[in-house]
């Protein structure tokens, strides 16, 4: 019996010291020594050093002064506990046009949904465009996550004029604000040009405040 157990016993403590403590350790030391940054939240932090946000998820900007994110459907938006996209198709009557119901009290109905069209014409108006401008489709679709920290440089670019308004800069010096945060592709091929958002507003507070 002793026999039989004596093998089986040391196998499982030395796949709980390999598996358990060896290996994660490794895994530990090699993320914090190559990709300390990512291993450890990718957290951003402001001119005084009071951690801010993370650099991987999005959170919400409304104030004109301030570049906006992606819509969201995570939660009540941007909730980080709730990632999660619409699940609704190219051709969904929801997605497009959107819910629009009231209450018997007359009050709007909880479950009322801003189609792309909603966002399409807050979008215009926020930004001061024509009702048919042509608009970058990130201002107005929702990402998988709910919680995508960037927007295209054509996004960025389309609201340089609103926010060099609202803090009294020339719209040169946002533009020039925006390329410097623009991330590029991977080798040039791998990926899409971006702008973190936060990234991008601390580095307008950190220029006017």
């Amino acid at each position: 019996m002793l026999k039989q157990l004596r093998p089986a016993i040391s196998l499982t403590l030395a796949f709980l010291v390999l598996a358990g403590l060896v290996f994660p350790g490794i895994v530990w030391a090699i993320g914090q020594t190559a990709f300390k940054d990512k291993a450890n939240g990718s957290m951003i932090r402001d001119a005084n050093g009071n951690i801010v946000g993370s650099g991987l998820i999005a959170q919400s900007f409304t104030r004109p002064e301030y570049f906006h994110p992606r819509p969201s459907a995570a939660g009540s938006g941007y909730d980080p506990t709730n990632s999660g996209g619409t699940n609704l198709g190219p051709t969904s009557d929801k997605l497009i046009n959107g819910i629009h119901k009231k209450l018997p009290n007359g009050k709007d109905d909880p479950g009322n949904f801003d189609g792309i069209k909603d966002l399409a014409a807050a979008y215009r108006i926020e930004n001061k465009l024509a009702p048919d401008a042509e608009i970058p489709s990130d201002a107005v679709t929702r990402s998988a996550s709910g919680l995508d920290p960037d927007i295209t440089p054509a996004n960025a670019e389309v609201q340089a004029g609103r926010v060099a308004e609202a803090r009294h800069m020339p719209k040169e010096q946002v533009l020039n604000l925006i390329n410097a945060n623009t991330t590029t592709p991977f080798l040039g091929i791998f990926g899409d040009s971006s702008v973190n958002v936060l990234k991008l507003n601390l580095a307008l507070d950190k220029e006017k405040g």
